[in-house]
């Protein structure tokens, strides 16, 4: 397995998983609609293809030659959007000949439809990939703790002490950073033989909010207390930081994030806490803690401009 397609490798959770490729010797090429686009990131050798989700032939052209793709796709509120991206992938990859695809979900998927469309419709792509013909693996990261450096979370935790997030109180989350996911996406792709439907991937604890905040403010040496937003609220914050009103419009993904997490909080357990040790001994990851994680981060104030 030398040549792997990336579909999302501009994005952040492409980027470390280039990184990982490389590492282990595999060349990499970014599938992009829009040219250029790895220019801008610390990726810039790695070269381009045009590759179109919504069109087949731009697709199977995209992955012609390769060995393997691995991928993480755009959240799309459409349900028949996303099942059509599945589709148009599945069938581009089987006219190709590709030796391999490893999907990285991106979110917990349940074993049924939530009515969520976007998680449905994650359903949907999981199901094109397994009736591709295609081996295939497919990686399910619970929630990234890298989202916690993002423009919602970050100022608020170093500049006011407040790591506000969705979270109800007594939800916990095995948390799991990009690098290991990448680990983990390119484990998969080097274990050949491995084909399997979905192998849930976290951090080696289950945290509850509170217990994110007391390992942070360790991190930036300074308190950090835990404040549970409702779903909504979080929305609402997230549109007016990006858009500047806080109006959610629906199938917005402030939308399907609120979604999201009204379903975890109203659980009886936990649906993002699991025990990691059966996909860390299968792929022969370690996970990183979220201390570790934290401690590698940068928690300097964020200074507004005057």
């Amino acid at each position: 397995m030398k040549k792997v397609i990336v579909l999302g490798a501009p994005a952040d959770q492409g980027i470390p998983l280039l990184t990982a490729l490389k590492a282990r010797g595999i060349e990499p090429t970014a599938g992009v609609r829009r040219p250029g686009a790895m220019a801008e990131t610390v990726h810039p050798d790695v070269p381009e293809v045009a590759a179109d989700l919504y069109d087949v032939a731009s697709l199977t052209a995209a992955f012609r030659g390769q060995d393997a793709l691995a991928m993480h796709l755009p959240f799309e509120f459409d349900r028949e959007r996303a099942a059509t991206m599945g589709r148009n992938i599945a069938a581009a990859a089987s006219a190709a000949d590709l030796q391999k695809i490893v999907f990285n979900t991106s979110c917990f998927v349940a074993d049924h439809d939530l009515g969520l469309s976007a998680h449905d419709g994650r359903r949907d792509i999981e199901r094109a990939v397994h009736e591709s013909g295609v081996p295939y693996a497919i990686i399910e990261p619970m929630v990234f703790m890298d989202n916690i450096t993002r423009i919602w979370s970050r100022p608020a935790i170093v500049n006011s002490g407040v790591f506000a997030y969705p979270a109800a109180d007594t939800l916990k989350i095995s948390w799991v950073c990009l690098d290991d996911v990448a680990a983990y996406m390119v484990s998969a792709l080097l274990h050949e033989d491995l084909i399997a439907d979905r192998i849930a991937v976290g951090g080696p604890e289950a945290l509850v909010g509170a217990e994110i905040a007391e390992r942070l403010s360790v991190a930036a040496e300074r308190p950090v207390r835990f404040q549970s937003l409702s779903p909504d609220e979080f929305a609402a914050r997230m549109s007016e930081l990006v858009t500047g009103s806080r109006d959610v419009q629906p199938f917005s993904i402030y939308d399907g994030m609120a979604k999201f997490y009204r379903w975890y909080n109203d659980q009886p357990v936990s649906p993002v806490a699991l025990d990691t040790i059966p996909a860390a001994r299968l792929l022969g990851v370690t996970p990183t803690p979220f201390a570790d994680w934290a401690a590698r981060q940068d928690w300097s104030p964020v200074t507004v401009p005057a």
